[in-house]
């Protein structure tokens, strides 16, 4: 019982991370899995098979947020449908984790970008409501698909920050895009999953547990992805994208940093920059909301001091 409780809290706390963020569901709830013994396709089957009900829930609540473009839903989810029946396919047979780092690198890049982006100049808005273009949703949905299967996770942190940086989307509209069309993915990952490995190592208590706090944050997670603001949303996106891949990057075998103190400082620097820039943005943002009152003001007293010499001179006559 101690256990499910558990799983219960993590799949309410992922969930919440991910509704709000676009990512992390899976990685956190993978993570968990893997660290109690689950071998690697069975912890991303139970993660999928959750996922199903988290992501129903979650799409249903952006989608009464306004948080959704179903265009671009499909264009991105039937591919990565067909990309992650394919990744749990592969998955079930062969290991992945030497494209881990060489993963995590681009999107480093990725969430590089995105956090310098959002932090220091704000939301683009120069390409902001032009439509994203299908041929670069279609490979997009494919391979975020194939990398989410295979990893346990990876939709979100692959799609968001793809379609943050095109600028042609508010970052609301990309998180709620991407989580809604996570849906079709979670179901042909499922489906993959169990054609190649029946339900060998899948505790359906461990996926009930997952799924049911995973739909007690899905609506609060919706609602709060509305309200923040997008150049906030946009620099803890970016950090969060950030923090994950540096950590998996130094972990990984080719660097060797794991355990060692040398990780937990290059860690502490990552966040501490994070929560910088997360603050930078915020103080920002209140620069901006003040100019725009002032300049709201201003046209209101120019208006009412071009419309009260014609009112003194009707009052003369």
């Amino acid at each position: 019982m101690p256990q499910l409780l558990l799983l219960a809290v993590v799949g309410l706390a992922a969930q919440l991370v991910d509704g709000a963020l676009g990512m992390a569901y899976g990685v956190t709830s993978t993570t968990l899995l893997l660290a109690i013994g689950t071998n690697p396709a069975a912890a991303s089957a139970t993660v999928h098979l959750a996922e199903i009900g988290t992501t129903l829930a979650s799409g249903v609540s952006h989608w009464k947020f306004g948080n959704v473009d179903w265009k671009v839903v499909w264009r991105v989810g039937v591919p990565g449908a067909i990309g992650s029946f394919l990744g749990a396919t592969v998955l079930a047979r062969l290991a992945t984790d030497a494209a881990a780092p060489v993963m995590s690198g681009i999107l480093l890049a990725l969430g590089t970008y995105i956090l310098i982006r959002f932090t220091f100049k704000g939301l683009r808005k120069d390409r902001l409501g032009l439509p994203v273009r299908k041929r670069f949703l279609a490979p997009l949905g494919l391979f975020a698909g194939f990398v989410d299967a295979t990893g346990g996770g990876g939709w979100g942190p692959v799609g968001t920050p793809a379609l943050l940086a095109s600028g042609r989307m508010e970052p609301r509209k990309v998180i709620g895009s991407i989580d809604t069309s996570e849906f079709l993915v979670a179901i042909a990952a499922s489906l993959g999953f169990l054609f190649s490995l029946g339900s060998q190592g899948i505790d359906f208590g461990w996926v009930l547990a997952l799924l049911i706090g995973g739909l007690i944050a899905a609506p609060i997670a919706a609602w709060l992805v509305r309200i923040i603001p997008p150049r906030i949303l946009g620099s803890a996106v970016g950090g969060l994208i950030v923090l994950t891949n540096t950590r998996t990057i130094i972990r990984s075998e080719a660097v060797g940093l794991k355990g060692t103190p040398a990780e937990a400082a290059i860690l502490l620097v990552v966040a501490l920059v994070w929560v910088a820039a997360i603050v930078w943005s915020v103080r920002a943002y209140r620069r901006e909301q003040a100019a725009e009152a002032a300049e709201l003001q201003q046209i209101a007293d120019d208006e009412t001091a071009v419309a009260t010499p014609a009112n003194d001179t009707l009052a003369t006559a």
